[in-house]
């Protein structure tokens, strides 16, 4: 099962928890549709949509059992192969073109084919832009869930597992990449699920290195030092935690108060308690880590 269809089999639970509420959020990704067929970013200008909300609007109503109230495939369109996106978008370009399951053409395969190969670093990985000389693990991450929702076949798999694996750091964690030797919450995360993905054991230390940057008000912090929780963090950190066999039972109730705290009436969540905007991104992360609480509670 590819990272997308995983997390968004996670997110369908969601409405086990929210219950009625879950109408209330699916109003609200609705009117997130811009009127060129796209999702909005965290402003209020409806006009024209933004690659990367898009594949969180898409996905949340998908997992709360609705539809966008407007076609997406000729928003889709106007990035033709998306020759020249960064790979986060054009990731996005390729997962949004999943969601809507529409059949995105042979020349369009092939040039998102060849513009991944353009992104592919010798050191194993993928970069975020073309003059970027090393991967990253995001882009990594990034670039395996495009080859997954495109249908394109991961050339030398072995060694994108061994440069994730390189990025392994003493206590668990896992390293941005080989010049920012800092693990976070987010990449440690990707890492682990891209590893499962290639067939690869994740490191089990990784439970642990997890769990220490839980919150003692519940979340997940994003990396030691953070002010606060915020909520992709902790629903990242709860996925993985489940994708390495952990037990979040004993986390179930601190999670769901945390979680509780950034719910807003408008069926949406915040990203973090500072945070005074609501958007899709934060919504759908919101509903991944309900899907997974109302099975651990």
């Amino acid at each position: 099962m590819s990272t997308r269809l995983e997390t968004l089999q996670v997110a369908k639970l969601a409405p086990q928890v929210l219950g009625d509420a879950t109408s209330l959020v699916a109003d609200f990704l609705r009117s997130r549709q811009t009127r060129d067929g796209g999702f909005g970013d965290r402003g209020d200008d409806r006009s024209s949509g933004d690659l990367y909300y898009t594949v969180f609007g898409l996905d949340a109503l998908a997992a709360v059992g609705s539809e966008p109230r407007r076609p997406v495939r000729g928003f889709l369109e106007t990035f033709d192969g998306g020759q020249e996106l960064d790979l986060v978008h054009l990731g996005c370009l390729i997962r949004a073109w999943s969601a809507v399951e529409a059949d995105p053409g042979e020349a369009r395969r092939e040039a998102w084919r060849r513009r991944l190969d353009d992104l592919r670093r010798d050191d194993g990985g993928w970069a975020a832009e073309p003059d970027v000389g090393h991967s990253s693990v995001y882009s990594t991450f990034v670039a395996l869930g495009a080859h997954q929702d495109a249908g394109l076949e991961l050339a030398e798999p072995a060694a994108v597992r061994a440069y994730l694996e390189a990025r392994l750091d003493d206590a668990g964690g896992y390293e941005a990449d080989a010049e920012l030797t800092v693990a976070t919450t987010p990449t440690t995360a990707a890492a682990v699920d891209a590893l499962r993905q290639l067939g690869a054991e994740p490191s089990s230390r990784s439970i642990d290195w997890l769990r220490r940057r839980i919150h003692p008000q519940g979340g997940f912090l994003a990396a030691d030092g953070a002010p606060m929780p915020d909520l992709l963090s902790t629903a990242v950190a709860l996925h993985s935690l489940v994708g390495l066999g952990a037990s979040i039972t004993d986390l179930a109730d601190l999670m769901l108060d945390y979680v509780d705290t950034l719910w807003t009436s408008r069926g949406a969540f915040h990203g973090h308690w500072a945070d005074d905007e609501v958007d899709c991104e934060y919504t759908y992360y919101g509903l991944l880590a309900l899907g997974h609480l109302s099975v651990a509670a």
